[in-house]
């Protein structure tokens, strides 16, 4: 089992920046694929991001794509997603996740989910 806990989400301004975090605990935090989607309300849940074990070969949502970075500290059990520039349309309650498999993660199916932490960018 993998626990996922996420926090640092909070109302802001458009244009603000705001990094979320995602703490794990349980099984070999370095073993998984980890990511992050978002759902707004009466929408369905979206991908945003998703980092390999590594770290490396980070990918983005179109809406994500330059302004918002995913990464990882691994000796922290920990993912990041720093987001700049942020827009009224990114509010949402932002969701963490982790799979053995990237693509997966990708897919909206991954093994595990988070609780979620709400983001709201006032205009």
């Amino acid at each position: 089992q993998v626990q996922l806990v996420e926090s640092g989400g909070r109302l802001v301004q458009a244009g603000g920046s705001l990094r979320l975090s995602c703490a794990a605990s349980g099984r070999a935090f370095s073993n998984y694929d980890m990511g992050w989607f978002r759902q707004a309300p009466g929408k369905e849940r979206e991908f945003v991001a998703t980092i390999t074990w590594t770290g490396g070969a980070p990918r983005y949502a179109e809406s994500a794509k330059g302004r918002f970075t995913i990464s990882r500290d691994n000796a922290k059990n920990t993912v990041y997603l720093q987001m700049n520039s942020l827009k009224p349309e990114d509010t949402a309650v932002y969701y963490c996740a982790a799979d053995l498999a990237a693509w997966r993660i990708r897919t909206g199916a991954p093994e595990y989910w988070g609780q979620g932490t709400q983001v709201t960018v006032s205009s």
